[in-house]
């Protein structure tokens, strides 16, 4: 393939100048836009043709119209090996391009910014880029598109060398599409509302890495990160130390982040199977950690555990003995990380901190997906309901709210007893509610006498309420909402116990 004309249009101007002079030198004519022109006259200070200079006719609106033109488009489109395409170039007075070299306005990054206004947002979204590329990519057979940075020292090789093939054009043109693919879907997904939903729903992803397989060996796997959001959570944390995380590492250690993080800060969280199966929140964060650790430390062997805050050297003395896959938090000091290190089997991971744009839930079902809004609005006291005759304490209050919370980060049907800031027992996944009463009251032993009980849904019948007595409990938060309410509530009163109906569900399924 003999390459005779090049249009060059592009944002990133990585790796343009050593590229654009390979081309030059070998004699390909150069055409550019004005930014992109500047740059190669004043920089590679090689001779380039303005657009403007192609199509007879000046850029306008301040940029926004250059390249949209017949001059520049039918150059592209004209198939080589039609007659009648070529005639008509001739009769237009229109010379063909060989390759396109262009990538896009930063939509996704100017976007993404904190306090970005929508009228900068549109500002940026580039309208003759992505149809140059889309003209160029489909007529790949006579076309070199090219796209991403990294592609210019092999494309330049083999075009000098007349060596880039009819496939090599075809890989060229499939990551064009996919550039487009990725481009429009941020947009789509800035200006996404989710009430209501819309009728198509786009989520771009760009892959982080190959996973070595999925949950079990035969299962292949990879980290995708998403693109509309800030570069935060598991995707985007750095390992400082550790073999690269596994499939299952990935759950659980995302798991543990968003719990740790729904909590004030010092807080810590021991993660198994992405359930929490130990967390406290405390002033102190090495309390916090033997607090959680104490809680169940035979389901703690093998766990993730979670910091919210920077993790000191107190607390990893304080993690001696005991045996973890991963530790997340934001930060290490550098005596602690130094420490932790020790540990060959340990994957130690700083992960950056932040609100997530992305504001749905995905799950898949055969043929499709399920989308939903998070479940994470914040609790609001106020609109909850004492139903007992006994109010709560003030320390069983704050146990209540610390409940509630850990609640909803524990599969359904989800209960939990805790005390002074800790969970103490666990009941999660158990097709019967009363199930995950006696599951939560034999994790938490003797240390449920004079806990709290939390509820993700009502209970159905009031035997849960007669369990949770037995075991010492001495307050209850569910959402409330049973046909048999009234039940529960007179067991409640018969033994004393304080009552709170949220009016809000946490299921977790």
């Amino acid at each position: 393939m003999s390459v005779l004309r090049a249009l060059i249009s592009v944002y990133d101007k990585s790796g343009l100048v050593e590229f654009a002079t390979s081309l030059h030198n070998a004699g390909v004519k150069l055409v550019s836009t004005g930014g992109t022109y500047r740059f190669l006259v004043d920089i590679a200070r090689i001779p380039v043709d303005m657009v403007s200079e192609v199509t007879n006719f000046p850029e306008i609106l301040e940029g926004r119209v250059k390249t949209l033109h017949p001059r520049i488009h039918g150059g592209i489109l004209a198939r080589r090996d039609q007659q009648s395409d070529m005639d008509e170039l001739r009769e237009h007075n229109i010379l063909p391009f060989d390759i396109v070299i262009n990538n896009l306005y930063p939509f996704q990054e100017v976007a993404s910014k904190p306090g970005v206004t929508l009228e900068k947002a549109l500002e940026n979204i580039d309208i003759g880029g992505p149809s140059m590329i889309r003209a160029s990519a489909k007529n790949f057979p006579w076309v070199v598109v090219v796209v991403d940075p990294l592609d210019y020292p092999w494309v330049s090789d083999r075009l000098l060398e007349g060596q880039l093939t009819l496939e090599d054009r075809q890989k060229l043109a499939q990551k064009a599409f996919s550039h487009l693919a990725d481009y429009d879907s941020s947009i789509s997904s800035y200006l996404y509302d989710s009430k209501p939903f819309l009728s198509k729903f786009n989520l771009t992803v760009s892959k982080t890495a190959d996973l070595r397989y999925g949950e079990n060996p035969h299962q292949m796997a990879a980290l995708y990160r998403s693109e509309t959001s800030e570069k935060i959570g598991i995707p985007s944390s750095e390992l400082l130390h550790g073999k690269p995380l596994s499939f299952n590492n990935i759950l659980d250690a995302d798991s543990a982040w968003k719990i740790v993080n729904d909590f004030p800060s010092m807080a810590a969280v021991i993660v198994k199977h992405t359930n929490p199966c130990g967390l406290s929140s405390k002033s102190n964060q090495t309390e916090s950690y033997m607090k959680a650790y104490q809680g169940d430390p035979i389901s703690a062997y093998g766990g993730i555990v979670g910091f919210n805050s920077l993790v000191t050297l107190d607390t990893v003395d304080a993690m001696r003995g005991a045996f973890f896959e991963v530790v997340v938090a934001p930060n290490y000091d550098s005596d602690a990380l130094s420490v932790l290190k020790r540990r060959k089997n340990l994957r130690i991971l700083r992960v950056p901190q932040g609100q997530d744009s992305f504001r749905s839930d995905i799950r898949t079902v055969a043929g499709g997906v399920l989308i939903q809004d998070l479940d994470d609005s914040p609790d609001d006291p106020n609109e909850w309901t004492v139903v007992t005759k006994r109010y709560p304490t003030e320390s069983e209050m704050e146990d209540l709210l610390f409940g509630w919370k850990a609640v909803r980060h524990v599969k359904s049907n989800a209960i939990v007893l805790a005390r002074d800031g800790t969970l103490l027992g666990i009941g999660t996944g158990q097709p019967n509610r009363v199930n995950s009463v006696f599951l939560a009251i034999e994790g938490a032993g003797n240390l449920s006498i004079g806990s709290i009980l939390a509820s993700d849904a009502f209970f159905p019948f009031p035997d849960n309420v007669e369990a949770a007595f037995l075991s010492g409990v001495t307050a209850i938060i569910q959402p409330g909402g049973s046909i048999r309410d009234q039940e529960s509530i007179d067991i409640a009163n018969k033994h004393d116990l304080a009552m709170i109906f949220t009016g809000v569900r946490h299921f977790k399924h």
